[in-house]
């Protein structure tokens, strides 16, 4: 007597792994679809309730400090707080301005040295190369220091 591929016992067990995964698969995007949209309607839900019933504001009450117009303090903090980003924006510029020119002041120092060591002989050195080279070691070191400041406030 044969029996049919379907009553044999290894694939009746083939059957039933495969749907308990399918089963498994639709339990996971149920609780997904779950858990994704129940925040999304009690969003909509709590905003079509505010909007249809919007609560008048009492009007004995002050307004909260985010709305309030400034008073003659705020207003005179505020002045100085700009007046102080303006000296520091024109402190700045005249500190870049500054730095340019000593730069541009470096360079040319930097060639005409190099100029007059190419002049002279390799053994000796003139004290006017040696007093051009303590003014481009003093003019560099006053860059190196005006980049390290930054005049700026918070």
């Amino acid at each position: 007597m044969q029996r049919a591929t379907n009553d044999l016992p290894g694939s009746w067990l083939a059957e039933t792994r495969g749907l308990r995964r399918s089963m498994r698969i639709v339990q996971w995007l149920s609780f997904a679809c779950i858990f994704l949209l129940t925040p999304a309607t009690a969003h909509m839900q709590i905003n079509s309730q505010t909007m249809s019933n919007p609560s008048p504001r009492p009007t004995g009450t002050l307004l909260p400090a985010v709305n309030r117009l400034p008073d003659a303090n705020d207003q005179m903090e505020m002045r100085d707080q700009k007046a102080k980003q303006q000296n520091f924006v024109a402190a700045n510029a005249e500190r870049k301005k500054q730095i340019a020119d000593d730069s541009a002041k470096l360079l040319k120092l930097a060639n005409d040295l190099k100029a007059e060591i190419d002049k002279t002989s390799k053994d000796t050195l003139s004290l006017n190369v040696i007093r051009k080279a303590d003014e481009i070691e003093r003019l560099a070191h006053s860059v190196k220091e005006k980049m390290k400041l930054t005049v700026g406030g918070s």
